[in-house]
């Protein structure tokens, strides 16, 4: 009998386990789980370019209906796992359906971070994961509206960016002091709320919600914050931040702490199953810590691990992590990760609209953030892979190439 894999989940990593898998000779039967009704598609232009409507609809998947057919793919879209029985390998579908598996992929993903303050199941208040959120965010960005979207983080601030670009009146409430200040640096923060407000936006640094309030149509007119301030609004997008999608593991028994806990293989707790992407928390031997991370690139590079060890060829996960968020026509490009970094170097003028900054710990390159300035951050991907020591002067200079910026050993004696 032809061993069984089941993926669980229809998103980036998901997807690209099948292509892997395959490629690397896996002919048994292979079935692809997915809560939505979709094909799995592209979630980054969510909040940007699909938003808008620059981008359609039959060309958000990532792979079409012949490919899954093409590699023999039974798919199971529109259908939820609901439950796990280790002991006899099968998962249970909300349709009462059973599947059995030799190997199953957790690919569950994330899910947005909800807000319980009164007032919060008023209709027009949104959050964005799903092509059928965006649908209905669509419908409700038209010119002159006003939007307030809780949260200043990438989503929040990219789904600004395309609002004001449909002639929606936009404010952020962001509760931190600066925007994005859990993934930037304060140069990049600031470069890009004064983009924004430049642009129309309105930003309000240290909100915190108080409440949501009705109209006499029962739908959102205004956020209360607690220092007494209202904000009118016609609609609301919640964005503040995502959470993993690990109920299934959590009752199956897996152990889960931020995500589903996985070796350096991408093995969960349990030695037949398998937790990638947004879902999963793996350590980086590169940083030495436990990560849980949101980004298509490590989506599309745990599936890979994953599918090597699945296929017998040990593999270590240890790459070094890439993010981007595109705002307006700025791309910010983040490698890498700068928890306990000791040094930041600002590399190039931010009123250039183009800069980076170096985040160094004990002298060696950890972590890059870069605006509108690809040859940096190309060179940083490898560079900080190979633990690249770098002299600040010369780092500070953007004359000089990124790999040019090593340092000078001392003079021979």
């Amino acid at each position: 009998m032809k061993p069984a894999i089941l993926i669980i989940g229809a998103g980036q990593s998901a997807s690209q386990t099948v292509d892997a898998l395959r490629r690397k000779g896996f002919a048994g039967s292979l079935t692809l789980v997915g809560e939505e009704p979709e094909l799995p598609y592209q979630r980054p232009p969510l909040s940007k370019k699909y938003l808008s409507g620059a981008l359609a609809r039959d060309r958000m998947p990532l792979r079409h209906q012949s490919f899954y057919d093409d590699h023999g793919v039974d798919l199971r879209l529109g259908r939820r796992a609901t439950s796990i029985d280790r002991a006899t390998r099968r998962v249970q579908l909300d349709d009462g359906s059973t599947l059995a598996y030799d190997t199953l992929v957790l690919a569950t993903g994330s899910r947005p971070r909800q807000v319980t303050v009164p007032g919060s199941d008023l209709a027009g208040i949104h959050s964005l994961r799903t092509m059928s959120d965006a649908d209905r965010l669509r419908d409700e960005a038209r010119p002159g509206r006003r939007a307030v979207i809780v949260g200043g983080g990438y989503i929040g601030l990219e789904v600004a960016a395309t609002c004001r670009e449909l002639g929606v009146e936009v404010t952020v409430l962001e509760m931190a002091d600066r925007v994005m200040n859990r993934v930037v640096c304060e140069p990049v923060s600031r470069f890009f709320h004064e983009e924004h407000e430049r642009h129309g936006v309105r930003i309000v640094l240290g909100a915190r919600m108080q409440e949501f309030l009705a109209g006499a149509d029962g739908r959102v007119r205004a956020v209360r914050c607690t220092d007494g301030s209202e904000h009118a609004a016609d609609f609301v997008l919640i964005g503040i931040g995502v959470v993993p999608t690990d109920e299934l593991a959590r009752a199956s028994g897996l152990a889960c702490d931020n995500g589903i806990v996985v070796d350096e293989h991408c093995r969960s707790s349990d030695p037949a199953i398998y937790a990638i992407g947004d879902c999963s928390n793996h350590p980086s031997p590169h940083y030495g810590m436990r990560v849980r991370l949101e980004s298509v690139d490590n989506a599309f590079e745990q599936a890979h691990s994953a599918a090597a060890n699945i296929m017998g060829t040990p593999t270590v996960h240890d790459r070094v992590p890439w993010f981007w968020s595109d705002q307006y026509q700025h791309k910010l490009l983040i490698v890498g990760l700068a928890q306990g970094h000791d040094r930041m170097v600002l590399r190039g003028d931010p009123a250039k609209h183009g800069f980076s900054c170096c985040y160094l710990r004990q002298g060696e390159l950890v972590a890059i953030d870069t605006v509108n300035q690809a040859k940096d951050q190309m060179a940083a991907r490898k560079l900080i892979a190979a633990r690249f020591r770098p002299d600040p002067a010369r780092l500070a200079d953007p004359a000089i190439a990124l790999k040019d910026c090593l340092r000078e050993p001392p003079p021979a004696a």
